[in-house]
């Protein structure tokens, strides 16, 4: 069975999470909006997926404990150069955990490694172009700024992969890659707040990533 297409308990959750969070009102875009830059996919792309890829990176199928973190929804749309909303580009993203390790054998400190963080996970935008995932808020490790991979898909191919940071973290500023996109606006479309979600009584944090890819609406 399908994870992507089968809605599941924890997708409709999410969902839910899109409406209470209010990120999806129609906006007044510009004739033309910044592309969202190109980044390394870097050596620590899973070197096997997971059983579970769904969009909860903190429950591995139907476990009890949760990963370490502090919880995250990560929310966004996928969009073409005049706004549009892009249906069925398939959201892949990847980070380490709390202690710094990636789901990947050659993670530094890989036998630290949170066993209960998903570390990977997918979602298949709607007509909206809207993608939601619950995770951790990313950390650094030796040598970079806290970010989350980012890859988008559409038809079997690979549009984009890109990273996204925090914004005002002290660690952008000596980190190459996130210097290596000299434009401003470019970065500033890399870079978004995490901000505390006021409701939460045990201190969520919310982040709004749009993705808009290098393509007119007739592609």
């Amino acid at each position: 069975m399908d994870r992507l297409i089968v809605p599941t308990r924890r997708l409709f959750l999410g969902t839910a999470a899109l409406g209470s969070l209010g990120l999806f009102a129609p906006d007044a875009f510009a004739e033309e909006l910044t592309k969202t830059p190109k980044q390394t996919e870097g050596p620590f792309y899973p070197t096997k997926l997971p059983l579970d890829t769904d969009n909860d990176l903190l429950i591995i199928n139907d476990g009890i404990n949760p990963g370490v973190g502090t919880i995250t929804h990560l929310t966004g749309k996928v969009l073409d150069m005049k706004g549009n909303p892009i249906r069925n580009a398939l959201v892949e993203i990847w980070q380490c955990d709390n202690n710094g390790a990636y789901l990947h054998m050659g993670s530094d400190n890989n036998v630290k490694r949170d066993k209960n963080f998903q570390g990977f996970g997918r979602f298949l935008t709607g007509s909206t172009g809207e993608y939601y995932f619950r995770t951790i808020k990313p950390v650094p490790y030796p040598g970079r700024a806290p970010h989350i991979h980012v890859k988008i898909k559409k038809g079997g191919k690979e549009l984009l992969t890109t990273q996204c940071y925090i914004k005002g973290h002290e660690g952008n500023a000596r980190d190459g890659i996130w210097k290596s996109v000299r434009d401003e606006k470019a970065r500033d479309s890399i870079t978004v707040e995490f901000a505390s979600m006021k409701e939460s009584k045990i201190g969520e944090v919310a982040a709004k990533f749009d993705i808009v890819l290098g393509i007119t609406p007739s592609e």
